[in-house]
């Protein structure tokens, strides 16, 4: 999961089966192809390291990709550019404040542009409805690729997050975040009974140095603390229990990596988990950020905003559980 200020965030990634259309074509054009580097920059890419083929690094540009292999790279994130406005893409905009919007994502909906996905990002859904929020960018306070943008939510994350609309704002707001005083509250289904009742995660978090797209438990990795509360375990179709989630930091893929650490994966997490719940989307996994709260940029009065687990999840729940 990945609730951070967005420029400790250092990649995007590439992750995909490669089709029947790619077989037998060098990989540096590959990665080229699919994410408009040019060639010298795909060949940067794969000489650091970050590219892999069925889990084994790749770093010459020559090799030939086979249909069917697993490919996944993590790529530098656009250096520059801008995001044009799309009225096309759906924004649930649940808080509405001069300074800020505090808006509900939608699974599967990308929060910024980035080497996988350039258009139809909340971003661009943002500037359509705020014009504003581009001059943040102008000012500096942002970057272009992602203006107002405070902290994301993963690809397969729904829920609450906070933009920023004013140069006060987002300073403030951006402060708040930096310094813990916002609360963030998720809720996740993960595998398996967890036996306490409620427990913390203190484990810091880094690179893993295997996979270059993931994150793992280091010594050396950036502070990371998960606070987790059993809501109910559940025995059919499999094991599973729901935990409330609350996160004291806020680093990539966050709650994933320290569920998986303590032996209990998020539901149909495809990179950290080990089962595919057939319910749930392919790249949808369960974990909602249900409840943000903060104080107001000019008033300080504490804001509490909670958006209802959608039905996709709900679905997982058993009737008569408690939210």
């Amino acid at each position: 999961m990945s609730d951070e200020p967005v420029d400790a965030f250092d990649g995007e990634v590439l992750d995909l089966v490669i089709p029947g259309s790619l077989d037998g074509i060098r990989i540096d054009r590959v990665l080229s192809m699919l994410t408009g580097f040019s060639r010298s920059e795909t060949s940067e890419i794969l000489a650091s390291g970050a590219v892999s083929l069925n889990g084994k690094v790749v770093v010459k540009s020559s090799m030939s990709v086979e249909v069917g292999q697993h490919l996944v790279a993590a790529l530098p994130a656009p250096e520059s550019g801008f995001v044009e406005a799309d009225a096309s893409v759906a924004v649930d905009v649940v808080l509405d404040d001069p300074d800020f919007a505090v808006v509900n994502k939608a699974p599967g909906q990308v929060v910024h542009p980035g080497a996988g996905q350039r258009h139809g990002t909340l971003v661009a859904g943002l500037l359509a409805i705020y014009p504003e929020i581009a001059d943040l960018s102008a000012d500096g306070l942002c970057d272009p690729l992602r203006p107002g943008i405070v902290h994301r939510l993963d690809k397969g994350t729904s829920g609450v997050l906070v933009v920023a609309k004013t140069p006060e704002g987002f300073l403030n707001l951006s402060a708040q975040l930096a310094e813990r005083l916002m609360d963030r509250t998720y809720l996740g289904m993960v595998e398996g009974h967890v036996t306490e009742e409620r427990g913390v995660v203190d484990a810091p978090l880094g690179r893993s140095t295997r996979t270059p797209t993931m994150m793992a438990v280091r010594a050396d990795g950036r502070p990371a603390r998960t606070g987790y509360e059993v809501i109910t375990r559940i025995d059919r179709p499999h094991a599973m229990t729901l935990l409330r989630l609350q996160l004291d930091t806020g680093r990539t893929h966050q709650i994933r990596v320290h569920l998986a650490t303590i032996g209990h994966p998020v539901v149909n997490d495809p990179r950290y988990g080990h089962r595919r719940e057939r319910r749930l989307a392919e790249d949808r996994f369960f974990l909602h950020s249900t409840t943000l709260a903060f104080a107001h940029p000019r008033t300080d009065e504490w804001l509490t905003t909670t958006v209802a687990l959608p039905d996709d999840l709900r679905s997982l729940v058993p009737v008569g559980v408690e939210l």
